[in-house]
């Protein structure tokens, strides 16, 4: 854990943001809430994505159809690398979309 906790709540805002920005500007037809830190996607077929954050753990956890993924930040490469597939964030998160709502997004950033 050699994030600091205001170091990693940075990061999970930006992350956050991130992703808003990446579904704001899709075509898909989608609601984002972003509230107590907690960000949720919700697809027009009803499935979603949940983006929490776990501060003791200095994790960002997401929840989709798929199942329940934890993301370490790793400092060297500037990303969120799963902690048990190695895969990185926005990887997964172009898997995922195309799973849940059947678009292909970019998610590079992440």
């Amino acid at each position: 854990m050699s994030l600091t906790e205001a170091r990693f709540h940075d990061l999970v805002d930006a992350t956050q943001q991130a992703v808003e920005d990446i579904f704001d500007d899709s075509d898909l037809d989608l609601d984002l809430e972003n509230s107590g830190g907690v960000l949720t996607v919700r697809f027009e077929n009803g499935s979603q994505l949940i983006f929490s954050r776990q501060a003791a753990l200095r994790q960002l956890w997401l929840a989709a159809r798929s199942g329940g993924f934890h993301f370490d930040y790793d400092e060297a490469s500037e990303r969120w690398v799963c902690d048990t597939s190695d895969e990185l964030l926005g990887e997964m998160l172009v898997r995922i979309t195309e799973e849940q709502a059947g678009v292909e997004l970019e998610f590079e950033e992440l």
